[in-house]
C-alpha cells in the first residue's frame, strides 16, 4: 500500500505516526482553521481565475465545491490522518466534490508551507482583534470604578508594609495605566500581521505568474512579505504575541494577588458577592477567592507556553519546519484561549469587588502611613533637613507603637519629645499642623502633583485615559471591519464564479 499523498512513498504511513502524529493534530488545528484555509484557498482561486492561470470553467466548478464545502462546515470532511494534514485533508474532499482533474488544479503555484504561515497570519489577526476588544472592556471597567472610588481613602502598600495614603480609585487607574500597555504590545504585533506570505511558495516562490498582491488583497491584507524565504520560515509574531499575553498575564497575577491578600479575614479590605466565590468541603465557613486562586495559576499557564515556543524554536534552521512552524506556533492558540478567559475573569473581579471603605479608612488611620506627611511637614515649617526631619518621626512613630497609640492619635507634644532627643531642640509644630498631617484624607488630597493621589488629579487622569481607550476601540473597530469588508468581497468574488456552473448547466439543460 502507498502513501495516500505522493507517488514518491511507497508505503503506507506507519500507525504510529498517524496515531501520535498527524491525527491528534487534525482533531487539534482543522475546525478552528477551517474558516481560514477556505478563505485562504477561495482567494488563491480568484486570483488564479483572474491571472489567466486557470480557465473560468475550472475556476466555477472549483468555487461551487468550495462554496459547498463552506456551507456543509469542517464537520463534513471525514479526516484521514494518513492524508497527513489540514490541507491535503480539505483537498481529497474538495476533489471528491468537484471532481479530481479540476481539484487537483487548485494547488498551482503554491505549497503547504505559503498557505500555512498565511492560515496562522489570518487567525492571528483575529486572535488579536478579539484580545484587544477583550482589554479595552476591562480597561473600560477599571476606569469606571476609578472614578467611582476616587474618594475611597485606603493604605497603600510597598514590601506588603503600610506604606502611604492612597485611594481605591488611584490603585485602579493605575492598573488600567497597565493594561493600556497590554494593549500597545499587542497593537503593535497587529501591524506585522499587514503582510501576507501566500505566493511565498515552499520557500522560493514561482514561475508562474501570479499575482501575491491580490490575494493579499482579498484577504484583508496590506501588502505582501517581501522575502519568499522570510514569508515561510519566520514566525516571530507568534512569539511577539505570546510574549504580549505572557506579560499581560504577569500583571494581572499582580493585581489577582492583591485582591488575594486584601480580601482575608485579617486585612478585611474588599469582599466579593457569593457569586464569584467557593467553598469548602467541609469547613462551613469558608469563602474561597477561586476566581483570583485561578488567575494567578492562569499566569503561569501563560509563561510557560512563551517559554515552550521559544524554546522550541531556537535550535530550527531559518526555514519551514515542521518543529519551528507547527509545534511552536500550537503555543499560540492554547495561549490565546486561555488569555481571553483570564481578561474576562479579571473584569469580573474589578467589576464587582467591594471595597470595604470603613475598614480601609480605620487602617490608614491607625496605621503610620501618613508618618511621610509629617516629615514634610517638619521641613516646610521647622526648617529640618528631611534626614533629621525622618529621624524625628521614626522615633515619634516608634514610642506610639510602644505605647499603642494609634496614628492618628500623635500629638506635638511627643513631636518635640522626639526632636528634643534626636536634634537637641523642640520643634513647635503647631496641633492643628500635626492633626493635618496624621489626617491620611487630607493627606490625600493635598498631593496634587501630575501622577498623584489627589482625588481631583484621578479624575482628570480618568478622563484622558477613557478618551484614549475610546480612540483604540475605534481604532480595532475600523480594523475588524477592514477585514470584514475583505471577506465579503471575497465571498462576492467567489459566489459570482460558482453561480456560472449553475447558469451552464441551466443553459445546457435548454
Amino acid at each position: 500500500m502507498e502513501s495516500k499523498v505522493s507517488r514518491r512513498l511507497k508505503e503506507a504511513t506507519a500507525q504510529e505516526v498517524c496515531d501520535y502524529i498527524y491525527a491528534p493534530r487534525l482533531q487539534r488545528d482543522f475546525g478552528p482553521g477551517f474558516r481560514f484555509l477556505n478563505d485562504i484557498n477561495q482567494a488563491h482561486l480568484v486570483m488564479l481565475e483572474g491571472a489567466g492561470l486557470l480557465d473560468r470553467t475550472t475556476a466555477s466548478t472549483i468555487a461551487r465545491a468550495m462554496v459547498e464545502m463552506e456551507e456543509a462546515g469542517p464537520d463534513e470532511v471525514e479526516l484521514d490522518p494518513a492524508r497527513e494534514d489540514a490541507y491535503f485533508n480539505y483537498e481529497a474532499h474538495l476533489m471528491r466534490l468537484a471532481g479530481p482533474e479540476a481539484g487537483g488544479r487548485l494547488h498551482l503555484a503554491r505549497s503547504r508551507n505559503d498557505i500555512l504561515a498565511t492560515q496562522d497570519r489570518l487567525r492571528a489577526r483575529e486572535l488579536v482583534l478579539s484580545l484587544i476588544e477583550a482589554l479595552c472592556t476591562l480597561q473600560k471597567t477599571l476606569l469606571r470604578q476609578a472614578k467611582t472610588y476616587a474618594d475611597t481613602v485606603m493604605p497603600g502598600y510597598t514590601h506588603l508594609q503600610p506604606a502611604q495614603p492612597v485611594t481605591y480609585g488611584f490603585y485602579l487607574a493605575a492598573v488600567a495605566e497597565a493594561v493600556a500597555r497590554d494593549i500597545q504590545r499587542i497593537e503593535q504585533v497587529h501591524a506585522r500581521l499587514e503582510l501576507c506570505p501566500l505566493g511565498a511558495g515552499a520557500l522560493a516562490g514561482t514561475a508562474f505568474p501570479i499575482q501575491r498582491e491580490e490575494s493579499a488583497r482579498l484577504l484583508g491584507f496590506k501588502g505582501i512579505v517581501p522575502n519568499a524565504l522570510d514569508a515561510v520560515a519566520s514566525r516571530d509574531f507568534a512569539l511577539e504575541l505570546l510574549s504580549a499575553m505572557a506579560i499581560g498575564g504577569v500583571t494581572w497575577s499582580r493585581v489577582a494577588q492583591d485582591y488575594f491578600v486584601w480580601c482575608t479575614h485579617e486585612f478585611g479590605l474588599i469582599d466579593f458577592p457569593d457569586s464569584v466565590a467557593g467553598t469548602s468541603s467541609i469547613m462551613p465557613q469558608k469563602k474561597n477567592p477561586v476566581v483570583l486562586e485561578h488567575l494567578k495559576g492562569k499566569a503561569g499557564h501563560l509563561v510557560g507556553l512563551l517559554m515552550a515556543a521559544m524554546t522550541t524554536v531556537k535550535g530550527v534552521n531559518f526555514t519551514h519546519t515542521g518543529d519551528g512552524n507547527r509545534e511552536s506556533v500550537r503555543s499560540l492558540w492554547e495561549a490565546g484561549d486561555e488569555c481571553l478567559r483570564i481578561v474576562k475573569l479579571l473584569e469580573l473581579v474589578v467589576r464587582t469587588a467591594r471595597p470595604m471603605e470603613t475598614t480601609m479608612l480605620r487602617r490608614v488611620s491607625e496605621d503610620f502611613s501618613s508618618a511621610t506627611d509629617l516629615a514634610d511637614a517638619l521641613v516646610r515649617d521647622a526648617s529640618l533637613s528631611f534626614r533629621e526631619a525622618h529621624h524625628v518621626v521614626g522615633a515619634v512613630v516608634r514610642s506610639a507603637m510602644d505605647a499603642g497609640i494609634p496614628a492618628h492619635s500623635i500629638t506635638s507634644t511627643m513631636v518635640d519629645t522626639a526632636a528634643e532627643a534626636h536634634i537637641g531642640r523642640k520643634v513647635h509644630l503647631a496641633e492643628e499642623t500635626v492633626r493635618r498631617c496624621v489626617d491620611p484624607t487630607a493627606g490625600v488630597q493635598s498631593r496634587t502633583v501630575a501622577g498623584g493621589p489627589a482625588p481631583v488629579r484621578v479624575r482628570e487622569h480618568i478622563e484622558i485615559a477613557m478618551a484614549s481607550c475610546m480612540d483604540t476601540i475605534a481604532n480595532n473597530d475600523r480594523r475588524r471591519m477592514h477585514s470584514t469588508e475583505a471577506r465579503a468581497g471575497l465571498k462576492n468574488a467567489v459566489t459570482a464564479l460558482a453561480a456560472e456552473v449553475l447558469e451552464d448547466a441551466h443553459a445546457s439543460m435548454q
